[in-house]
């Protein structure tokens, strides 16, 4: 029994340091790179801009969003009574069982 709950805590504590620290972190180096890519005024040594800077950061945003959509779409599918099935690329709700 004890076990049982270290295995369910530890799994708890993973999943919220990803989600809890993890993708505001995510969320954080687009937007420096997003920085990096403005130039200017936008950094702190006035440094010309860096189109890959906006590239990288605009794919960073891009992979944020998708957590977040699949996060929601766990959570509706969980309330509807089904599940989210990973098979293909995007994720998609299959009935329970």
């Amino acid at each position: 029994m004890l076990g049982l709950l270290a295995t369910a805590a530890g799994k708890v504590l993973v999943i919220s340091l990803l989600v809890g620290a993890g993708l505001p972190a995510l969320f954080a180096l687009g937007v420096k790179s997003m920085a990096y890519g403005a130039g200017g005024a936008a950094e702190l040594d006035q440094a010309a801009p860096h189109p890959i800077g906006k590239v990288v950061g605009v794919a960073i945003f891009t992979l944020v969003l998708f957590f977040i959509g699949t996060g929601i779409a766990i959570v509706v599918a969980s309330g509807l009574g089904m599940s989210v099935s990973f098979e293909h690329i995007f994720p998609t709700f299959v009935p329970k069982g």
